[in-house]
């Protein structure tokens, strides 16, 4: 299983973070430049799975800032079934 940290010490805002999971997965055909686009990549498995993905250095105050990426990898996990795994260290 292929596993990618994104480190929140160096990511500065959410365009920051799909700008490094872009590069992360390759994906340069498809720019993902908002949720819904990052939604659509994981669900229709254009990412390698399996998969684990860790954020890492998150705070208390960008776990409330970046809120609604954290529900997208959680909603993702139990809809891909096992196929990816999220967590935040």
């Amino acid at each position: 299983m292929r596993t990618e940290s994104f480190d929140f010490d160096e990511i500065v805002d959410q365009a920051h973070f799909f700008h490094q999971f872009c590069q992360r997965f390759a994906l340069a055909d498809l720019t993902v430049t908002d949720l819904d686009g990052l939604w659509e990549v994981v669900k229709a498995s254009v990412i390698p799975l399996p998969l684990e993905i860790n954020f890492i250095h998150l705070g208390k105050g960008q776990k409330r800032r970046y809120e609604a990426l954290i529900l997208l990898f959680e909603e993702a996990e139990e809809e891909l079934e096992g196929q990816l795994r999220f967590s935040i260290r």
